[in-house]
């Protein structure tokens, strides 16, 4: 039963995924302050573990191009795909990892934007070179912490209070990192 819960709550999460990014007005330079997409992967990863996390994560950029032409596949929507999948996992990850207190929710989430955005850094940073465009420093810094300032800051705000009430209506129990990697691994 809780199999089939996550694999529910993982199928909204990429549905909110692929919806999320409407409410930005398909303006892209909206979308990257925001990072609608952000917030229902990071949840994933909470709800759900690491797993569906990452799996959420991964597919949803790559989906949303197929479906809907956004974001544009090379660079951006791989870079995406690694980073999301990145959020997810690490997410999911942290949280199973720690103990259960309120605190560690936001340890987690901030852990794993940190890991994300690192993913995020050193993908880009091949795909840039691949495609023979630089990919300096002061772009990483732009595109990972200074223009996703208001992204971050909705992340913060909105994801800890609805993990935690979520929890709290006994919706989920947090998914332990290692159970949930040992089980999604033995039924693969």
């Amino acid at each position: 039963m809780k199999r089939i819960t996550r694999l529910v709550t993982s199928g909204v999460c990429l549905a909110l995924c692929l919806i999320l990014p409407f409410l930005t007005g398909q303006i892209p330079a909206v979308g990257n302050l925001l990072l609608p997409m952000h917030l229902p992967v990071l949840l994933c990863g909470f709800l759900c573990g690491p797993v569906y996390g990452l799996g959420v994560g991964f597919v949803a950029p790559l989906l949303r191009n197929l479906l809907f032409g956004m974001p544009p596949l090379m660079p951006t929507g791989v870079a995406m795909a690694f980073e999301l999948a990145a959020y997810g996992a690490f997410s999911g990850l942290f949280y199973g990892l720690l103990p259960r207190k309120a605190v560690h929710v936001y340890t987690s989430l901030i852990g794993a934007m940190l890991c994300g955005r690192a993913v995020w850094g050193v993908v880009s940073f091949l795909l840039y070179g691949l495609l023979g465009n630089p990919f300096t420093p002061q772009i990483f810094l732009a595109g990972a912490f200074l223009n996703a300032v208001p992204g971050i800051l909705c992340q913060l705000i909105l994801i800890p209070p609805a993990v935690l009430a979520l929890q709290k209506a006994g919706f989920t129990a947090p998914v332990p990192a290692k159970k949930a990697l040992r089980a999604e691994g033995s039924a693969v």
